[in-house]
């Protein structure tokens, strides 16, 4: 499977604080809110082409094993946007060479929702693989 990596779709920040973050990123760097879902404690701001997300400790998409931001461990993950996108084949692709893959999803990213499969590096750090968006 070849596939190239077009660019950072985007970059997902854990927070204490997610009104102090929101506001830090939207008045000092001029990110508007492009999407929140508060009821999930998530925030999406943009920043040129990509997307910071902006996302509460404890909220309900985080995760017990990703670590918090008081041990300096506040990056949930990083997505990059892929192309083509087939998720056979870039199963195939990163088993073969040993890549521990997580779900496979439709989610939300900078170009809107499309597909999406994650894996973890080998130290652990979860990156996020983005197709295409829907039509």
């Amino acid at each position: 499977m070849h596939f190239k990596i077009l660019e950072i779709d985007h970059v997902v920040i854990r927070c204490d604080d997610l009104d102090n973050m929101v506001n830090f990123y939207r008045t000092v760097l001029g990110c508007p809110i492009e999407k929140e879902q508060r009821d999930i404690g998530l925030v999406q701001m943009r920043a040129g082409r990509s997307l910071i997300d902006l996302l509460a400790v404890g909220a309900s998409i985080d995760r017990p094993d990703s670590g918090q931001p008081s041990e300096g461990r506040n990056m949930d993950h990083l997505c990059v946007r892929v192309e083509p996108f087939d998720a056979d084949a870039l199963r195939a692709h990163l088993e073969k060479h040993g890549a521990r893959i997580g779900e496979e999803a439709r989610r939300y990213g900078a170009e809107g929702f499309g597909p999406s499969l994650y894996l973890f590096d080998p130290e652990g750090n979860m990156v996020e693989l983005k197709g295409p968006p829907e039509a």
